[in-house]
């Protein structure tokens, strides 16, 4: 076939795919200059030089880069805090370190690897990835994935700096009451992890929004959701969990900072307390965070193995059930991590089988790899090697958490080095060996280059022997009654031999480590030039240059032509919505369900807003680590500033006029649409909410039923002024919610802002009935109800406020004439927010009134 045969089949292949469903008889736009199309869509997209590019890119290639990149410093840190775990027990006396900053060292290195390496790492691959792999130009939200990393960045340093300063944590990755309390962590120790984590976890909560709204809403035209590619399956079922997963954890450290900081009892047993609440609520994160770690790695080498054997994933819709079985069954484990706390029987049996169940579904996805390898013709290259042993150790670490899972088993093992062994086996084997494959492959699209032949193997079999070397004898350690978290044994003469022999192995699997990261370093500047798509990979992804351009493509794609078939025609505008004629950054929006484009989202281009919002942020951190509560409103309001100058986008002052997508196309801006990228957005913010909320719920339900010191002593409140006081904020809110409505669909006359000035002072009527109701009652320090209600009306007052700044968002819209017909402006997103707020204070109103009165 010559080069114009192909070209014109190419183009060809572009129109085919571009009158499927929803597009239907749309030819192919016309042919133009590549070289005008790139320098056109390169002065949109790049970031600026210098230091203003560092500071203000919010494009995803920059951001995914800069998250993975950070994530493997942190991993190189806590890679040297593991070798002086090693080191101290390598000798039953070790005199390496002391037991306090032994405490320090093995809480950091835990944290580290959980927190600031392990989720920020496929945070960093998502936003590096999906666009690539979906066929659109960004994310959804670009200034929510530069705060996302500004926030782990600047968390990540609190808690890294804090070891240097000798006040890093010391209570264990897990951070379990009592120990961590106030009186028994007296500094600030305990306040850094709980404030420095919770600082990086309004990055993984971002990029979970980011992550579902980009898979859902910003794929190739006519990509359904069974045409797409595993990997957004499993991103989408990770991004699901992290809305999930994370909140208990975020309440916890909110509720266990608020008893350190002003001594409410939620977990001091004395008054009503119980430190097993923060068990739950930490599991209910800690475990599904396993299958949010896995998950992008499978999701990786579902991508990965199918091109390294030269045919097709095995078992499509049985990967997809799989993955969908693994986020349900996720949230149905968490007491299996407290087999030991004294839980019924009954409790036991039931999340035992649960915990064997969630093999099933693992089982499933390797054995679609495994029949994949077998129909395919497997070539041994570097990713391929880095896949076989994550199925060497990934699968034995399976079979030691069906061990663990077994009741009796697990009393005998729990805190163990056993279950070092087998976390580790879960987490390397699960993660790191997928992610070594993952960078290897994606790094020709990277970097533009080939890596350097030897090094890479060399490192493989460095890690995979050092790796089995130090965990695999660490079994037979916990199997000999060796606890976790001890810095010396001189009792105990039958683990020195093979903690030594771990302490060795170690060290061979750090310096693997490191030959891994010279190999990038070597592949970055002496590699020679890769040419396009070096795998022969069927995925979008390689259906542009090398290194892939800040827009990704000139012209997007139509699902259905292989990259080898497309990349010329889309370089040369031949898709959907070629090049930047308006001078902004575009991407195309299209139905969840089917992939048919339903209008085109302007994205926000370089800006400092994400940096100064995530400063404004950290500026309440540190106030709140310095013990300055006074000055603490001062930072709320300056985050307050920040955010209202986020909602600038949702609004427009003028209509714009239908896009041309392609001949016979043209679709609205999304000014001009109800359900925008920023709705569907604060859909998702709101299930994160919810599950904060229902964590809240949890949290009062089990003090009131399971701890001591209940029922509370009887409350000092009259109820029928707290029944009013409640009544009237109720009121408001539900008039907030009337006035939403009218407001929304009176936008466009004067009506309509007369109801948004409404619904303003309906929310700041809610906000003084929610104040009173705060001054009613009894003192939060006296007994964990009191504590308990005081966090519920701190809940509704938030979110009434919330409410409403929308709604002065929705009255300075139409006052600016920023709203239409046509152009819905924040109203939509008001109107969504209002409903929750209400909604969620008629149930707090009623839990506290039932215990305040009853």
């Amino acid at each position: 076939m010559t080069n114009e045969t192909h070209i014109n089949a190419g183009s060809q292949a572009v129109q085919a795919g571009a009158v499927q469903s929803g597009v239907a008889q749309v030819a192919a736009n016309p042919q133009q200059r590549a070289l005008r199309l790139h320098k056109e869509l390169t002065q949109v997209w790049t970031d600026l030089p210098g230091w203003r590019g560092v500071l203000m890119s919010v494009n995803h290639t920059s951001i995914g880069l800069r998250f993975m990149a950070t994530a493997f410093v942190f991993f190189a840190i806590g890679g040297v805090l593991s070798m002086l775990i090693r080191a101290q027990l390598a000798t039953p006396r070790g005199d390496f370190l002391d037991t306090a900053l032994y405490n320090q060292i093995f809480t950091m290195h835990g944290s580290i690897m959980m927190f600031l390496f392990a989720i920020p790492m496929l945070e960093g691959l998502a936003l590096w990835l999906l666009p690539k792999i979906l066929g659109a130009r960004d994310m959804a939200f670009p200034r929510l994935s530069a705060l996302g990393y500004w926030c782990y960045l600047f968390g990540g340093l609190i808690i890294v700096l804090s070891l240097l300063g000798g006040v890093a944590p010391d209570g264990g990755w897990f951070m379990y009451t009592p120990l961590s309390d106030k009186t028994h962590t007296p500094g600030i120790n305990a306040d850094i992890w709980l404030i420095g984590v919770t600082f990086v976890e309004i990055s993984a909560v971002a990029a979970a929004v980011e992550i579902i709204v980009t898979i859902l809403y910003c794929r190739a035209a006519n990509m359904s959701l069974t045409q797409m590619p595993l990997m957004g399956w499993y991103m989408l079922g990770t991004a699901g969990m992290m809305l999930v997963g994370f909140p208990p954890l975020i309440l916890g450290s909110i509720l266990l900072e608020v008893e350190r900081a002003f001594d409410w009892p939620f977990f001091d047993v004395a008054r009503g307390g119980d430190p097993l609440l923060w068990q739950h609520l930490f599991w209910l994160f800690g475990h599904p965070e396993v299958y949010i770690i896995f998950l992008p790695a499978a999701g990786a080498l579902s991508t990965l193995i199918p091109v390294m054997c030269r045919t097709t994933i095995l078992g499509y819709g049985a990967i997809v059930a799989a993955v969908l079985g693994l986020v349900f069954l996720s949230f149905g484990l968490w007491v299996h991590h407290m087999f030991a706390v004294g839980i019924p029987h009954m409790a036991l049996a039931f999340f035992s089988a649960a915990s064997a169940l969630v093999a099933v579904p693992t089982a499933v996805q390797v054995f679609a790899w495994i029949g994949t390898i077998w129909k395919g013709k497997p070539q041994l290259h570097l990713p391929m090697l880095y896949v076989l042993g994550f199925f060497l150790t990934f699968v034995m670490g399976g079979l030691t958490g069906v061990m663990l899972a077994i009741v009796p088993f697990n009393w005998q093992a729990h805190d163990t080095a056993f279950v070092t062994a087998h976390l580790h086996y879960v987490l390397i084997g699960g993660f790191v060996f997928p992610m070594m494959a993952a960078v290897t492959y994606w790094m020709p699209l990277i970097s533009g280059r080939r890596r350097v032949q030897g090094l890479g193997e060399a490192a493989f079999w460095l890690v995979l022997i050092g790796f089995h070397g130090t965990f695999f004898i660490m079994h037979l350690t916990g199997l000999l009654g060796m606890p976790r978290r001890i810095s010396i044994y001189p009792d105990n003469p039958e683990w020195i031999l093979l903690n030594l022999i771990s302490s060795i192995f170690s060290m061979v699997m750090a310096t693997g480590f490191v030959v891994f990261a010279f190999d990038i370093v070597m592949q970055f500047r002496f590699g020679r030039q890769s040419r396009r798509n070096p795998w022969g990979a069927p995925t979008l992804d390689w259906a542009m240059v090398l290194p892939a351009p800040a827009y990704n493509f000139a012209s997007l794609p139509a699902e259905g032509p292989a990259p080898s078939t497309v990349i010329l025609p889309l370089a040369r505008g031949e898709g959907l919505l070629p090049g930047a004629p308006r001078g902004w950054r575009e991407t195309l929006v299209v139905d969840p369900g089917t992939g048919r484009p339903s209008h085109v989202a302007v994205l926000p281009g370089n800006t400092l807003l994400p940096l100064a919002t995530s400063a404004a942020i950290g500026s309440f951190v540190g106030l709140m680590l310095a013990g300055l509560y006074a000055l603490v409103p001062l930072a709320l309001m300056l985050i307050v500033v920040m955010v209202w100058r986020w909602g600038a986008i949702m609004g427009t002052g003028h209509d714009h006029a239908p896009v041309a997508v392609a001949p016979g196309l043209e679709l609205p801006l999304h000014w001009h649409s109800r359900v925008s990228l920023a709705y569907c957005g604060a859909v998702a913010t709101l299930v994160a909410d919810g599950t904060l909320f229902a964590s809240l719920l949890f949290g009062v339900a089990f003090l009131s039923v399971v701890a001591p010191g209940w029922p509370a002593p009887p409350s000092e409140i009259p109820g029928a002024l707290l029944a009013l006081t409640a009544g009237v904020a109720l009121l408001a809110l539900a008039f907030g919610s009337i006035a939403s409505r009218r407001a929304e669909a009176m936008r466009a006359s004067p009506r309509g802002r007369q109801w948004a000035v409404l619904g303003l002072g309906a929310g700041c009527v809610a906000l003084l009935a929610v104040a009173g109701a705060a001054m009613m009652l009894d003192d939060p320090r006296r007994h964990a109800r009191d504590a308990l209600h005081a966090v519920l009306l701190a809940y509704v007052g938030v979110h009434a406020g919330i409410a409403a700044l929308l709604a002065l968002r929705t009255q300075g819209d139409a006052a600016l004439g920023r709203v239409s017909h046509s152009r819905r402006g924040t109203a939509p997103v008001w109107r969504l927010w209002q409903d929750f707020a209400f909604v969620t204070a008629a149930v707090s109103a009623l839990v506290i009134l039932l215990q305040e009165v009853g």
